[in-house]
């Protein structure tokens, strides 16, 4: 999951470029999913150990950083769906980078429970 965690910081980082180039580089909140994306890259770095605890520890921490970016980002991703119906906005590239910022969060959090229930069960077997 280390590894895990660490492509998905680096994914973060590419979208952040992506939207402020997107921009005409004129906005920096663009790079904001960059700097959460250099968090995660942080929490894998720090994960990849053989210390079971150090590394449940740093996992805790990028899943519930991950998913209180996915709930503060649904109002965003509301917008991404209206953008997609029709509805005009003044920077349709902001709508779209933070609805793939929700989206991203969101799946890597499903992910990341998926890998913590599976390691329960293999503890308790």
């Amino acid at each position: 999951m280390a590894k895990l965690t660490i492509a998905f910081g680096i994914l973060l980082v590419l979208l952040g470029i992506f939207g402020f180039v997107a921009t005409g580089s004129a906005h920096p909140t663009a790079l904001i999913p960059a700097g959460i994306g250099l968090l995660f890259v942080l929490f894998g770095v720090m994960a990849n150990t053989e210390n079971s605890k150090k590394r449940m520890l740093w996992m805790h921490i990028s899943v519930t950083v991950a998913l209180l970016t996915f709930l503060g980002m649904i109002p965003a991703a509301i917008d991404t769906i209206r953008l997609s119906r029709g509805v005009e906005f003044p920077h349709p590239a902001a709508v779209v980078e933070k609805g793939a910022l929700a989206l991203f969060s969101l799946i890597y959090v499903l992910f990341c429970v998926r890998s913590f229930i599976s390691a329960r069960r293999n503890r308790l077997a």
